[in-house]
Formats: structure tokens, C-alpha cells, sequence
């Protein structure tokens, strides 16, 4: 197979969490650059409807739907309707992610850990499993979590964070291995920090992003586009043997 045939996605089905910006929206981009018909999805219903517009301005296939992934009537509902829309699924990007709190973990409420594990966790551990029964029809499927250094090596004041995206990595590994022989694929990218609105409050802290450009090997602070492409790689033909993969994007910072 030609190398641009292993990472085409013509007449590849994929939906993308948390794609009204940052990070989701550039993956969300790029995976329809490759041919791919996406589903641009987050909370608000008109900011989807934006970005969707936008992409088929250049060209693009793209369709709206709004999701909340702590509502797991809405994740069953993006997941059925694609599947009757489109005839299937072929690829889901879980980027969606919140966090409500900023210190101590010891001052956390039960709230805040509700919501976290509920939109970090839950969220798409119900989507990929409302996939499951199409991308096995279909003959294989991509799964590609948006997890975090935080997973890895918590930083402080982002203890209930870290703890999700730790649970996120060892999810993807658990799903790997038991849909394995279906040729279904589950890899997670574990970005470092992110030009992102969702990051504003580290990237905006002069002391913090001091602190991460002495410790990566990288010294920038990366984009949203500067993921996109890893996560074209692992939804597409390219990475048909990786699975299980928690794969770094964070300038050296882990190392």
C-alpha cells in the first residue's frame, strides 16, 4: 500500500469530541482533510454548527451534532443517529474533557469529582462501547483517547484531572486488549501543555509556563495542530499494529 493511501480516510465515518476549538477542533479539521466524513461534536449546538459551516465552506465533509459527554443519554443518542445518517462508525476521537477545579485535591468536592469522571471517563467509555457492535460489522475501527501528561506525572493543583486521565490511559489499554480481535484499534495521545483556551489558566501564568519551557526538551508551546496529526496517524491505516499505545506529545516535558 502507498504511504498516502495508509493514512486516506476516504469513506471513513468519525466522530469528534469536544471539536468547537483547540485541540478537537484541529483533529476534527485534519480528519476530514483526509477524506473523512466527521461529526463535529461538543456541548453548545450553535458553536458545532459554526465550526461544521466553516469546514464546508473549504470543502469539507462535516455535520453538527451537539453532545454533553456527562449526559449519557445524549453520548447513546450521537452514536445511534450517526450510525443511521451515515451507516456506521468508523472512528471516534474522545477529546472532550472538563475540569472544574484548580488546587488541593483535599478540597475538592464530590460534585467536582462527579463531573470530571463523568465527562473524562464515563463519557467516553460509553461512546466507544455504543461504537463497539458498528465497527465490528464493519470489519475494524480506530478509537483514539485525548488523555494527558497529568495521566502520567501529576502536576500540582490538577490532582481530580490527573486522576481521570490516568483512568482514561488504563481504560484505553483494557479496550485494546478485549477488542483486539475484532480489529478494532484504542490508542490514547497524552499531550503536554497546549495553546488552548481550556489551558488558559497555565499558559497565562507567567511563573507556570516559565516552569514548563525550562523543563521540556522543546522549548515552545504548542498548538492544537501540533496534535492533529498524531491523531490522524492512529485513526487511519497507518498505525494498522499499534494499540494500546499511550503515546507523549509534550516536547520532551516526561522525559
Amino acid at each position: 500500500m502507498h504511504i498516502d493511501q495508509q493514512f486516506d480516510l476516504s469513506g471513513k465515518v468519525a466522530i469528534v469530541t469536544g471539536a468547537s476549538k483547540g485541540i478537537g477542533k484541529a483533529i476534527a479539521k485534519a480528519l476530514a482533510q483526509k477524506g473523512a466524513q466527521v461529526i463535529v461534536s461538543s456541548r453548545r449546538q450553535e458553536a458545532v454548527d459554526q465550526v461544521a459551516e466553516e469546514f464546508r465552506a473549504a470543502g469539507l465533509k462535516a455535520t453538527a451534532s451537539a453532545c454533553h459527554m456527562g449526559d449519557n443519554d445524549q453520548v447513546k443518542a450521537i452514536a445511534e443517529n450517526t450510525i443511521k445518517t451515515y451507516g456506521g462508525i468508523d472512528i471516534i476521537v474522545n477529546n472532550a474533557a472538563a475540569n472544574p477545579v484548580f488546587g488541593p485535591i483535599q478540597n475538592a468536592g464530590e460534585d467536582a469529582f462527579d463531573k470530571i469522571m463523568d465527562v473524562n471517563v464515563r463519557g467516553p467509555l460509553n461512546l466507544a462501547k455504543y461504537a463497539y457492535e458498528s465497527m465490528k460489522a464493519r470489519g475494524a475501527g480506530a478509537v483514539v483517547n485525548i488523555s494527558s501528561i497529568e495521566g502520567i506525572t501529576p502536576g500540582q493543583g490538577l490532582g481530580l484531572y490527573s486522576v481521570s486521565k490516568a483512568a482514561l490511559i488504563q481504560l484505553t489499554k483494557v479496550l485494546a486488549r478485549e477488542w483486539g480481535p475484532d480489529s478494532i484499534r484504542v490508542n490514547a495521545i497524552c499531550p503536554g501543555l497546549i495553546d488552548t483556551k481550556f489551558s488558559e489558566a497555565l499558559t497565562s501564568n507567567e511563573k507556570i509556563l516559565e516552569m514548563v519551557m525550562m523543563k521540556q526538551a522543546l522549548p515552545m508551546l504548542a498548538q492544537p495542530e501540533d496534535i492533529s496529526g498524531m491523531a490522524v496517524f492512529l485513526a487511519s491505516d497507518a498505525s494498522k499494529f499499534v494499540t494500546g499505545a499511550a503515546i507523549t506529545a509534550d516536547g520532551g516535558f516526561t522525559i
